[in-house]
């Protein structure tokens, strides 16, 4: 694994912009552009990175919106999707956008999932606190469509002028 001072800045950068992200979109529930944002640097930097973003994307955030035990199941959902995304990065050309974007719908529904899941283990009902939070998740995942559209095009060209730099 490569790890350079110039990919750790430019980590930092993109997480600074997930965060500031994600506060700036606190008036809307569950939109906000986290998710696109992992999924898309995932895409170009691989698990590792995609992981790494969204740990430090979940605990910054929290430390201005509120930490607490959601906190470690916001890193482990948001984790999964960095490093499934990252898989697929070897992929990313020859996705079609739109299959990428339906990716990214899907990731706003996997988080809802995964971050459902410790429910279970403290009460034993799953569906209903589910099902509950099912309306938030369609509001995840729209937003997730929509910021994948407008932050893709712009991010891709950002990332790939950018790795040709640092290699």
């Amino acid at each position: 694994m490569n790890v350079s001072v110039k990919k750790l800045t430019l980590l930092s950068m993109l997480i600074a912009l997930s965060v500031v992200g994600r506060i700036t979109f606190t008036f809307i529930p569950n939109v906000q552009p986290t998710t696109s944002i992992i999924v898309i640097v995932s895409l170009f930097l691989g698990p590792f990175y995609g992981f790494v973003l969204a740990a430090f994307s979940a605990i910054l955030s929290n430390l201005v919106m509120g930490m607490g035990l959601w906190t470690i199941g916001q890193i482990v959902a948001w984790g999964i999707i960095g490093v499934v995304s990252g898989m697929l990065g070897n992929y990313r050309e020859k996705i079609p956008f739109a299959v990428l974007t339906a990716y990214s719908v899907f990731c706003g529904f996997l988080f809802g999932f995964v971050i459902s899941l410790p429910t279970y283990l403290f009460t034993g009902k799953f569906f209903a606190y589910y099902l509950a939070g099912l309306p938030f998740d369609v509001s995840h995942a729209i937003g997730n469509g929509l910021f994948f559209i407008i932050l893709y095009p712009v991010l891709r060209l950002l990332l790939l002028k950018t790795l040709t730099t640092i290699k």
